[in-house]
């Protein structure tokens, strides 16, 4: 995810996209438990995209309160 795309979402599409990335993360990490994850770079991809999306969100409250 871009953070051009992250940008482009209204707040309630990036807190049901944040609430869908930790729900992987998640499944994530008991594969990676169970010896099933293959593609180990997925676990960084989407803690990455769960830290562009907090980012954003807080940037807004922050807008917001100055405002």
């Amino acid at each position: 995810m871009k953070p051009a795309d992250i940008k482009g979402m209204s707040d309630d599409q990036l807190k049901d996209e944040l609430l869908k990335l930790k729900k992987e993360q998640f499944n994530l990490r008991f594969q990676k438990a169970s010896g099933q994850l293959e593609n180990t770079a997925l676990v960084r991809r989407i803690r990455r995209n769960v830290a562009r999306i907090k980012t954003e969100l807080n940037a807004r409250a922050r807008a917001a309160a100055k405002a």
